[in-house]
């Protein structure tokens, strides 16, 4: 008898990870949903993210976007990290990341990705980002609540970061800060792949369904 030996390629890797990540997340949001008493008809109106996807997510059959966490997560009243994080909770006043730890949370059509270092908990969301761009690739998103800023760092390449509208080209060295509580996108200029670090503050008022209420009376 000859035995078979199945060898693991990256996209099986690659594959096996995403479930994973999917699986925390599908556990965490149950245990924040029924810990708020929450049904998923509620959280839907809360969050802005259709029933359906919610009872998918907590099935763990769905692989959801940034957008769809970051909703996810204001519905919730906690940050992303928060909803990632798989539970772990600790009465330490330092959280050591390791090596290899942070969650990959968007993977480009050429090998990109963006993942999520480490963050904040509560609905105040502080969070440090790895993002890796290659030629062709672009990243777009939606407006972040009202008051969002990021900064951000190249270390290689040369990235073109647009928002509302306006593109900056920003080279490797070089530092930035934008508001992104508008449309804005990602993109790698030129030829070598564009690497950078990006720390994002959400308020945590601005996401709250309390407070968009009361801008929806002001307006």
């Amino acid at each position: 008898m000859t035995a078979t030996v199945k060898i693991m390629t990256e996209r099986d890797a690659t594959a096996g990870a995403a479930g994973l990540l999917n699986g925390a997340i599908a556990r965490r949001a149950a245990l924040l949903r029924k810990g708020k008493r929450q049904s998923f008809d509620e959280l839907a109106i809360r969050s802005g993210v259709s029933k359906g996807m919610l009872v998918q997510i907590e099935q763990a059959r769905a692989n959801p976007s940034i957008a769809t966490l970051c909703r996810l997560a204001a519905g919730l009243g906690v940050s992303v990290a928060d909803l990632v994080a798989g539970g772990e909770e600790s009465a330490s006043p330092v959280q050591l990341v390791a090596p290899g730890q942070g969650r990959k949370l968007w993977k480009g059509p050429r090998g990109g990705s963006a993942t999520l270092l480490v963050g904040s908990e509560g609905p105040d969301m502080l969070e440090l980002w790895s993002w890796a761009l290659h030629p062709g690739e672009r990243f777009e998103a939606r407006a972040h609540a009202a008051g969002t800023l990021e900064l951000i760092q190249v270390q290689q390449g040369v990235l073109a970061l647009e928002v509302g509208g306006v593109q900056t080209r920003v080279p490797a060295g070089a530092c930035v800060r934008a508001h992104t509580d508008r449309p804005h996108a990602y993109a790698c200029m030129g030829r070598a792949k564009v690497l950078f670090a990006m720390a994002v503050h959400e308020p945590g008022l601005a996401r709250s369904p309390a407070a968009a209420r009361r801008k929806q009376k002001v307006s």
